[in-house]
């Protein structure tokens, strides 16, 4: 055999139908792929509040390409992450306005200098011996005052 022989074996074995199949089959995955990076574009851009027209049509104009400029300018959130943070702000800016204390013993309401609690009599606070202020029951020394406790 000389190399014309195994030229001509090579070419035949790339004619054959399998090829063909296999070709069109790579291209019919690609194009499958090609239209779920269309959907989860148009899908991903709505729930970012962006033009999910927009940058569905991008993605199906320009392929891959366009899916790497959607990815690249794309906002960095979902709008339902931004109010649930703006919740959680709001929420956690009421409990620190507030300010209203509560008894350890029974849950209700307390001002901040109470010594004890005016519902179940629990012990919330010693006072100072020299200025009266009340202090919390772990504190050694009154810081109004000095005065060791």
């Amino acid at each position: 055999m000389d190399i014309f022989e195994y030229l001509e074996d090579i070419v035949a074995f790339f004619q054959l139908p399998i090829w063909g199949y296999l070709i069109r089959g790579v291209i019919f995955i690609t194009i499958i792929i090609w239209l779920a990076f269309v959907y989860w574009t148009y899908r991903d851009a709505r729930l970012r509040n962006t033009s999910a027209v927009f940058w569905a049509l991008v993605v199906l104009v320009f392929n891959y390409l366009g899916l790497i400029i959607y990815l690249i300018l794309r906002p960095p959130e979902y709008i339902d992450d931004v109010v649930e943070r703006e919740l959680e702000i709001r929420r956690m800016d009421k409990l620190l306005s507030a300010k209203s204390d509560s008894c350890p013993a029974c849950g209700k309401g307390i001002e901040e200098d109470f010594l004890i609690c005016p519902h179940c009599r629990k012990k919330l606070k010693n006072s100072c011996i020299n200025c009266a202020k009340p202090l919390a029951l772990d504190w050694k020394v009154c810081p109004y005052c000095k005065v060791t406790q």
